[in-house]
């Protein structure tokens, strides 16, 4: 399924950031129904973007295991673990509703798993983010805990709930 840190699924291609991904990334970061229970505000600049790009870029593999997500040749989100083991996924919501994040996400996991030792994949996710807490828990996630007030994104304070998919719990 990968060779050379490229995934490819049914109908998806999953692949290393380059700076070129920049345009298609600030098209997806700068949206604000995609960001709205994202750790940040949506991005105000191409600058903004860049940096945050940069830095996926530039994340050693041994520590992230992050891809961007292609759909007929167009970037149109991005989904792995930013940094081992805990996962997160972003899709621009012109291509919600339509299974490709859990097509990317079986393949992440099922990738993260056979490539790097952790024993639990994590997420932390906003409890009003439903859809991704369902996502989540078709995929083999379970509820772990919950803590108030652990994001301060555009002067509100967010929630977290925690969840895990131990290694030996992956049915792929």
């Amino acid at each position: 399924m990968a060779d050379e840190m490229r995934l490819r699924t049914e109908r998806l291609v999953l692949r290393r950031a380059v700076i070129d991904d920049l345009g298609a990334m600030h098209r997806v970061l700068s949206d604000e129904r995609a960001m709205r229970f994202w750790s940040t505000p949506p991005h105000s600049s191409q600058k903004e973007t860049e940096s945050w790009l940069r830095s996926m870029i530039d994340a050693p593999q041994a520590v992230s295991h992050d891809f961007v997500l292609e759909l007929d040749g167009m970037v149109i989100g991005k989904a792995g673990c930013w940094r081992l083991p805990e996962i997160g996924f972003i899709l621009h919501p012109e291509h919600w509703r339509r299974g490709l994040m859990r097509e990317a996400l079986r393949a992440v996991i099922e990738s993260t798993f056979s490539n790097h030792p952790v024993p639990e994949i994590m997420a932390d996710v906003d409890p009003r983010n439903i859809a991704s807490l369902q996502l989540l828990r078709q995929l083999g996630f379970a509820q772990t805990g919950s803590a108030a007030r652990t994001w301060f994104v555009d002067d509100v304070w967010c929630d977290s709930v925690y969840l895990a998919l131990p290694r030996d719990a992956w049915v792929g």
